[in-house]
């Protein structure tokens, strides 16, 4: 049996190659907003930081992202959290 890399993004295996999953996004910060949702900071698998808000929905992510950008967010973003879906 022959692993490729994960950077790859495959596997192989005989003479089958398989789709491998990167790892997913490692939560550094978490900073609350005044509308009592949450502003999370995460580091993507390839080292650049995206955040996503729980409130408003923004997500952001480039390679200028920085814990200042999620931390002044958190700081003017007023929406509440929004509502988790229901399973049907």
């Amino acid at each position: 049996m022959t692993v490729t890399p994960i950077s790859s993004a495959s596997r192989t295996t005989g003479t089958d190659t398989e789709y491998v999953s990167p790892p997913a996004p490692v939560l550094l910060s978490s900073f609350p907003t005044g509308g009592g949702a949450d502003v999370h900071v995460y580091q993507d698998n390839d080292g650049s930081l995206s955040s996503d808000c729980t409130g408003c929905g923004e997500y952001a992510w480039s390679l200028t992202v920085t814990r200042d950008f999620a931390r002044e967010h958190s700081a003017t973003c007023i929406r509440p959290p929004r509502p988790l879906p229901v399973a049907a």
